[in-house]
């Protein structure tokens, strides 16, 4: 049975209405529905997605992803941001993991700039979820040091690096040096307690689609951390300005910088170890009944 294709990153939204008005206004499509998301899915055969809530669109409002996941439950697990100023943080994290399809939280440290690694706010939920055995998915672009501070702090807890760490621009063009703080990101691969996500790589090409000039850096970061430590995503629709989703997928998917067992674990088969879930598609099971 062939691994599953599992994008470690996808967001899906609906349209700004007032009925479910955005939170903000990022660059993105005006729509990306769970049917649309599930359609550009089909369209380059990729299984399934962890459906990360859309903190541009809905903050810290995850009722949208639930209600997607719930309408594509083979297709999507959930991962919700946490906020550290809520003072229910505890009882909101208890209740998402009781929440169907729930694989893990997540921590926007570049969003919390005034909040530093010794924050209560991010200890209890770092903590929370360590006890409740969810992962925390942590950005922290802009701010790796401190994202670095937080996983030496914690090492109990298990942390997915979201965008290996490194600052990925929102509109092209990609940054002048824009794998400036690998070395750190290299270094961090010696923590136990993280593993990487391999997502949005390709906003940081200066070459274009099919971004030839990221594979010499991501080889690097396969080396330090290990390919079973990564996992592939596309951050799509973050990444609408600069790409299509199938471009987001397709050059991982030809590329000769992979061996097949390379792409199997780096595409699906380390994201579904690190998250206890795989896609029902096609006639797959899927290895956690939520």
């Amino acid at each position: 049975m062939p691994t599953p294709i599992i994008d470690a990153q996808v967001h899906a939204y609906a349209a700004d209405t007032p009925d479910r008005p955005w939170a903000g206004a990022p660059n993105w499509p005006a729509h990306v529905t769970g049917d649309e998301m599930v359609a550009a899915m089909d369209a380059v055969g990729v299984d399934g997605a962890i459906l990360i809530s859309a903190f541009s669109i809905y903050r810290y409002d995850a009722s949208y992803a639930v209600e997607v996941r719930n309408a594509h439950p083979g297709r999507f697990a959930l991962v919700k941001p946490v906020d550290p100023s809520d003072p229910a943080a505890a009882e909101t994290i208890a209740a998402w993991k009781e929440t169907d399809g729930t694989v893990g939280t997540r921590i926007l440290m570049n969003h919390e700039s005034s909040r530093g690694p010794d924050d209560p706010g991010f200890a209890v939920i770092v903590r929370e979820s360590a006890r409740l055995g969810l992962p925390v998915n942590l950005l922290c672009w802009g701010r790796l040091d401190a994202g670095m501070a937080l996983i030496d702090r914690y090492p109990g807890t298990f942390f997915i690096l979201d965008h290996m760490g490194l600052l990925q621009p929102h509109a092209p063009p990609a940054p002048p040096e824009p794998f400036a703080e690998l070395p750190k990101v290299l270094e961090l691969a010696r923590r136990e307690n993280a593993v990487i996500k391999i997502s949005g790589a390709c906003t940081l090409s200066h070459a274009g689609y099919p971004y030839p000039d990221i594979w010499d850096p991501l080889a690097r970061i396969f080396d330090a951390w290990g390919i079973e430590r990564c996992l592939w995503g596309t951050d799509w629709t973050r990444t609408a300005a600069h790409l299509s989703y199938a471009q987001g997928v397709d050059p991982f998917q030809l590329t000769d910088r992979l061996t097949e067992s390379e792409r199997a674990v780096l595409m699906g088969g380390a994201c579904a170890k690190v998250y206890g879930w795989a896609p029902r598609v096609r006639g797959r099971s899927s290895g956690n009944p939520n």
